[in-house]
């Protein structure tokens, strides 16, 4: 089993973009015992069969994760609007699959679930309202049932998701940092903006990317360790904010997923 520095070594379980029982083959064959697990197949009509398996695994889970139907990544605009708890005219199928997802988490016996909570603005009052509201409904639920929310790092700046977290001022809420979405979304310097989450930080992303040349515009994910996170940099930042979770390798482009995600494991173990 992979670790680092005492940190396990975990995978996202999309990235491969293979059936489950191949990402089990996958996670096997790169030695890595953890995983990030995704939620949102169990939680379809037809995903009986996706929810005995994963039940049915040894894996440790760092954290499972939940995303929605509705979410647009193709722009940065089409995600404001569409990502999380965001979108009004999908709340009530949002809520239903947020809160089974906890349920599962439970079930699963993981401690942490994370998620995009979407896109957080505090220049108007009422959205606001709503998205606090929301993220408390979630957040109520997931402690009843001795779950931690993981907020995962994109939309906004280190400096805004903090106002957040102290805003709410709720036990169950915490923060999945992905530092390649600081660079993505063009919110922030990685090491930096860890450093003002850093009492929230309790799981973390390797994934890696170079920042947008043109404004309003996705960056680009590549490989760990060929982009501008500068992980040396990161993992020693991770260190010295006495960082105890688990490093899940994320990988979301490419033509050469499972290489990549071995690539990135393998740095990390050396």
């Amino acid at each position: 089993m992979r670790m680092l520095k005492g940190w396990p070594i975990s995978v996202c379980s999309w990235s491969f973009q293979e059936d489950i029982k191949d990402v089990a083959a996958s996670l096997q064959a790169l030695d890595v015992g953890h995983v990030n697990l995704a939620l949102l197949p169990a939680l379809l009509p037809d995903g009986q069969a996706y929810k005995a398996f994963i039940k049915g695994q040894d894996w440790e889970i760092s954290s499972t994760m939940i995303s929605f139907p509705c979410e647009d990544y193709s722009t940065l605009e089409r995600i404001k609007v569409t990502g999380g708890l965001t979108p009004d005219d999908h709340w009530d199928e949002n809520r239903t699959l947020a809160l089974g997802a906890i349920d599962l988490t439970a079930e699963l016996e993981a401690e942490y679930l994370l998620m995009h909570f979407g896109f957080i603005d505090h220049s108007d009052a009422a959205y606001v309202q709503k998205f606090y509201d929301r993220t408390k409904l979630l957040a109520d639920a997931a402690a009843e049932k001795g779950v931690k929310f993981l907020l995962e790092t994109g939309q906004e700046t280190a400096e805004e998701l903090k106002h957040f977290i102290e805003g709410m001022d709720h036990p169950a809420l915490w923060v999945n940092f992905d530092p390649a979405n600081m660079i993505l979304y063009d919110k922030g310097v990685p090491v930096e903006a860890i450093r003002v989450l850093a009492p929230w930080v309790r799981h973390v992303h390797i994934k890696d990317a170079t920042r947008t040349e043109v404004p309003g515009t996705w960056g680009a994910e590549v490989p760990w360790g060929t982009g501008e996170v500068d992980g040396d940099a990161f993992l020693r930042t991770l260190e010295e904010i006495g960082f105890q979770g688990a490093l899940a390798i994320e990988r979301e482009a490419g033509d050469d997923r499972f290489g990549d995600i071995k690539m990135a494991a393998e740095k990390l173990s050396a």
